[in-house]
């Protein structure tokens, strides 16, 4: 047995990479299915409440800045539920999470329905963002301990931003058509619902969690992943990032609005979204022969050049057009990232690193949200698209600075520092 698990492993390192080979992994279809449904409800979940408390307050101000308190409070609350997640096992952070979030997201609406102060919308926007189900990160996790070693680790980083950004199509699409066709609170509603029924079915795959912090292993290779240098540069990056995904979604809904064609906010931000899956699918379909961390330098130059060109567009098909660009420059910089927290962190800390990142991207959109809101009330209408220029040119500005910290420690060692001389490998 232990010559055919060998055998195997070699075989899979290498073979040329790809999807094929990927999603023939043996028991990752029992956790792609359940993740991907409850994924979903998380693209939906800023737009909503946007359209909601915008139609209940009749300031983008004010929905952008409930928003915001959500995605704060996400980001905050994201890396504990990580670490909890790898020492706890994810389903034991899971189910407790959904429910919370299921009542958090019923109340919230309760609340913008009844003309509830601003701060009564505020306390319920907490515990909403506090509870979302981290699982974009406990996919990868998952992904980690199926491919341990594996050039195929890259192609899932890049299958796992494609299937991010396709819920990202549907979400604003399925948002935007309820809470403008149905009832403004039909979108936060929805979410509400299948983040709760999404969730428990993807606890309920317990076979293929990682190993939690109570196993010898995993507890020698505990670390925290914020003491890793690389994955504290990587939070700015993404901090950038999500000021990309705050600013659009505030500044279309505004713009659409403005030209009187409410419903095509969410085709152009799902224009936006198709342009990042797309070179998402690409990404995982190419051989790359540049260390990942000049990648992320290269792609995140492109990101903060297109991202400064937003605030010039003044028609709904330029603004598609240049949205399509961004969102083609985001992917590359979002999957390069994950790949790289695989190199610089330990195992027994991997979820805890992936729920940093994603910790702030909501919390750059949380931010970009509430400037953008401010921006398109107090100043020109397309103000707010100022918001990802500035976001994406600071965070490259500390990404050249301090790119040398993405060079991985060799494995075995404790990462402290997280420099290092390991070699990249041409992956797929």
């Amino acid at each position: 047995m232990a010559s055919t698990v060998t055998t195997s492993k070699d075989s899979a390192a290498t073979s040329r990479p790809g999807y094929g080979r990927l999603l023939r992994t043996r028991g990752a279809w029992t956790f792609l299915l359940p993740g991907f449904a409850a994924r979903q409800p998380f693209a939906m979940l800023t737009l909503s409440i946007v359209l909601l408390v915008q139609h209940t307050t009749g300031s983008y101000g004010a929905a952008g800045a409930v928003a915001a308190v959500t995605g704060v409070s996400m980001a905050l609350f994201a890396p504990y539920s990580g670490r909890l997640a790898d020492r706890h096992g994810q389903r034991a952070v899971l189910v407790p999470g959904v429910l919370v979030h299921a009542a958090a997201g019923l109340a919230l609406t309760a609340l913008a329905l009844s003309d509830a102060p601003l701060w009564a919308l505020f306390a319920a926007a907490v515990p909403t963002g506090a509870s979302v189900p981290q699982i974009g990160p406990m996919v990868r996790a998952r992904w980690g301990v199926r491919l341990k070693g594996s050039p195929l680790l890259t192609t899932a980083a890049a299958f796992e931003s494609v299937t991010d950004e396709f819920t990202f199509v549907v979400g604003p699409l399925l948002a935007t058509a309820l809470c403008t066709a149905v009832d403004p609170a039909a979108g936060l509603l929805t979410e509400a619902a299948l983040t709760l029924v999404g969730g428990l079915l993807f606890a309920a795959q317990k076979g293929t969690q990682p190993e939690t912090g109570r196993d010898g292993n995993a507890r020698a290779e505990h670390v925290s992943a914020l003491r890793v240098p690389g994955v504290r540069v990587l939070i700015v990056t993404f901090l950038g990032i999500g000021s990309v995904f705050g600013g659009m979604q505030v500044s279309l809904a505004a713009f659409t609005e403005s030209i009187g064609e409410p419903g095509l906010n969410g085709v152009l931000y799902g224009v936006f979204a198709a342009g990042n899956m797309l070179s998402g699918i690409a990404c995982g379909a190419i051989v790359w022969k540049t260390a990942p961390q000049r990648r992320l330098v290269i792609g995140y130059t492109a990101l903060a050049l297109t991202a400064s060109a937003l605030w010039t567009a003044h028609s709904a098909l330029l603004l598609a057009g240049l949205g399509l660009l961004v969102g083609m420059c985001i992917a590359p910089a979002l999957i390069t990232g994950y790949t790289l927290v695989e190199n610089l962190v330990p195992a027994g800390a991997r979820t805890e690193a992936f729920t940093w990142l994603t910790g702030a991207v909501a919390l750059g959109q949380a931010a970009a949200v509430t400037v953008a809101g401010q921006l398109e009330d107090r100043l020109w209408g397309g103000a707010g698209f100022l918001v990802p220029m500035a976001g994406t040119v600071l965070a490259l500005a500390t990404l050249l600075a301090l790119r040398s910290r993405l060079a991985a420690a060799p494995r075995g060692r404790t990462v402290a520092r997280g420099v290092g001389h390991r070699e990249s490998v041409a992956v797929d």
